[in-house]
């Protein structure tokens, strides 16, 4: 087998699936966690929930949104399961779903991007309140052909989109094969209520 025969079979076998601990959670959140201040939370595009139930289960009052009824569906059958209490909610983020105004200590959003939210997950914030945000960055292409360029991060834009918040954790970069990713946690100014 030809060396770029190799590469491009590692490449296959690498794509995309998200950085998670042994319990599915996003790791950079769980490795995180402590940073966050107690409080209401809120998960945007929560998926199968995991991250929420996460949240709930360290003491966090937690909400989430994702417009698939399946995966609402899947994250309260896990809810069940781990005897947590969530509101979960199926909104699509990209019409009609506003974000409450300081309505939240931390909000999380976990493999998803629209432009457009990102105003909202500020405003969102509580003065003090924590932003959880991780996502795929252009270089994933390489292993996604097939992903939407729309989301995808170019290089340092995340950090670019949080540069009015005080930043306490921020990684980007090929952190291993299939998972090129940036990464922040991020706090509202406590003088900022917008």
């Amino acid at each position: 087998m030809k060396k770029t025969e190799l590469n491009d079979s590692v490449k296959k076998k690498a794509v995309s699936k998200p950085m998670k601990n042994k319990d599915g959670v996003a790791s950079f959140l769980s490795d995180n966690i402590d940073l966050l201040p107690r409080g209401k939370a809120l998960d945007v595009a929560m998926g199968n929930g995991r991250n929420m139930v996460y949240l709930a289960q360290m003491g966090f009052e937690t909400e989430g949104i994702d417009i698939s009824e399946e995966r609402v569906a899947s994250a309260l059958a896990l809810v069940e399961k781990k005897g947590v209490e969530i509101n979960a909610r199926i909104a699509n983020l990209e019409d009609d779903y506003r974000i409450e105004e300081n309505g939240y200590d931390v909000i999380i959003c976990i493999n998803y991007l629209h432009h457009s939210l990102i105003t909202q997950i500020k405003a969102g914030l509580k003065p003090g309140g924590m932003v959880v945000y991780e996502t795929y960055i252009i270089d994933q292409k390489q292993w996604d052909k097939h992903k939407n360029p729309k989301h995808l991060l170019q290089h340092n834009e995340l950090l670019d989109m949080f540069r009015n918040f005080r930043c306490l954790r921020y990684r980007e970069g090929i952190l291993k094969p299939g998972h090129a990713l940036a990464s922040i946690i991020a706090v509202k100014d406590i003088n900022d209520s917008k």
